[in-house]
């Protein structure tokens, strides 16, 4: 049985008079892909900004790699790393030395020996030499999550990590997600690219109306969803349309 590496109870957030989160609870087992599924404004880089120690939440409690956000902030940012929705890196300089300026703002030890593994690991070797503003958006991106993991941090916060991509791009971030866990990195993803979560999470969230209101594997969602019969053939919902009953459903309420 996998452990729990974030544990996440009753977290409310409020923006002046405008109540974000409502109480939001759920759990992130260690070594999968999370997918936090909402529409625009839903919360969910709010969400990700509470449990990377940027934002403090109004109550409710985080606890990641078992340390407490309000008390351990420096070991919880020791342990995660996070991916926004756009590509932080300076497109002055080449992949490499965007990597290694990661590596020595982390004080690593052996900081070529880590820019070179993460060059080789992410098939950069031809590229990692030129500048970055010489890249594809999806090369771009994929040198932002190398650096992400410059330090083997135990979890990577992935902010709709592909937005504004093309399809092949977005393809190519998904193999290299898919690479992350096999490594036994945990992977934090949010997205509105429902097909997204589809090929990739091991547990999908749902966030509507500032709480959670469905949890499960993508299997488990399905039977949430009625199914229909046409000439004794069972169609399979979509996730999207699994999206779209249950924020349907329960938002009529």
């Amino acid at each position: 049985m996998k452990n729990n590496i974030i544990q996440v109870k009753g977290i409310k957030k409020s923006y002046k008079d405008v109540e974000v989160l409502k109480g939001v609870d759920f759990e992130v087992e260690q070594g999968g892909i999370f997918a936090l599924l909402g529409s625009n404004g839903a919360g969910k880089t709010t969400i990700i900004r509470i449990m990377a120690t940027l934002l403090k939440s109004d109550a409710g409690s985080v606890v990641i790699n078992g340390f407490e956000v309000e008390k351990n902030p420096g070991d919880i940012r020791d342990a995660i790393s996070l991916t926004g929705q756009f590509a932080a890196i300076d497109e002055i300089l080449t992949g490499r030395e965007n990597l290694q300026m990661i590596a020595n703002l982390r004080h690593l030890k052996k900081p070529n020996q880590v820019v070179d593994e993460l060059i080789n690991r992410f098939g950069m070797s031809e590229a990692a030499d030129r500048r970055v503003g010489t890249y594809s958006g999806g090369m771009k991106r994929r040198i932002d999550i190398a650096m992400s993991l410059v330090g083997n941090p135990k979890i990577i916060f992935l902010d709709e990590p592909t937005t504004g991509l093309d399809p092949e791009a977005r393809l190519e971030v998904w193999k290299i997600v898919k690479e992350l866990t096999a490594s036994g990195t945990t992977v934090f993803l949010t997205t509105q690219y429902l097909e997204e979560a589809e090929q990739l999470a091991d547990k999908i969230a749902i966030l509507h109306g500032g709480k959670i209101i469905a949890l499960d594997t993508l299997e488990g969602l399905k039977k949430l969803f009625p199914p229909a019969k046409v000439e004794y053939v069972e169609k399979q919902p979509t996730l999207e349309e699994i999206f779209l009953t249950i924020i349907g459903k329960k938002g009529a309420k």
